[in-house]
């Protein structure tokens, strides 16, 4: 019996010290703080250039990167091409693209869209074991490629590098975001 007594008092206590009260008056409002310094804002940026590989450009197409886009060394810069484009229920084109380096074997031989980059430019350029002057036009002509620049922070994590669509997601770039460029 003692023991379903103590229960029942800490029960009651328990119940007693939940209840509200009315509330009490308002404090006094506190001093405003000094003004801290604004943080760096790190936004990774998605462009998309156009371009064609021909014997005159060795085959491949560089890109300088303007003085908006800020790039650091530490930044990592992937580069889709434009592979193709379906329709989705409504009949609306849906572009497919794929990551960099992508491989076609061809009739002449293995054809590689490849490339490479610093913090001041990109080059994507062709390579093969055949003459890439044998090349069809639809090889060389009017490539389409999107290049986004990430912050280091940006690609730690589960990020599917592969799958723009991720990779502008975790940017917050839209397509209306995207700088468009054709390169000669």
């Amino acid at each position: 019996m003692k023991k379903f007594s103590l229960a029942l008092g800490t029960f009651f206590a328990l119940f007693i010290i939940a209840c509200e009260g009315p509330a009490g008056p308002p404090g006094f409002d506190g001093f405003d703080g000094q003004d801290g310094l604004d943080g760096v804002n790190v936004v990774g940026q998605v462009l998309e250039i156009q371009g064609d590989f021909t014997a005159g450009n060795d085959y491949s197409i560089f890109y300088e990167f303007p003085q908006t886009v800020e790039v650091f060394e530490s930044d990592i810069v992937l580069v889709f091409i434009l592979w193709d484009q379906t329709e989705d229920s409504n009949g609306e084109a849906v572009d497919i693209w794929r990551l960099l380096p992508q491989t076609r074997i061809l009739n002449q031989g293995i054809l590689q869209y490849n490339y490479d980059h610093t913090f001041l430019d990109v080059s994507i350029f062709l390579e093969s074991d055949f003459d890439l002057g044998t090349l069809a036009p639809g090889d060389t002509d009017d490539q389409v490629f999107r290049i986004a620049i990430m912050p280091a922070d940006f690609a730690s994590g589960k990020l599917d590098r592969s799958n723009i669509a991720s990779v502008m997601q975790t940017l917050g770039v839209t397509e209306k975001d995207i700088q468009r460029v054709i390169v000669d």
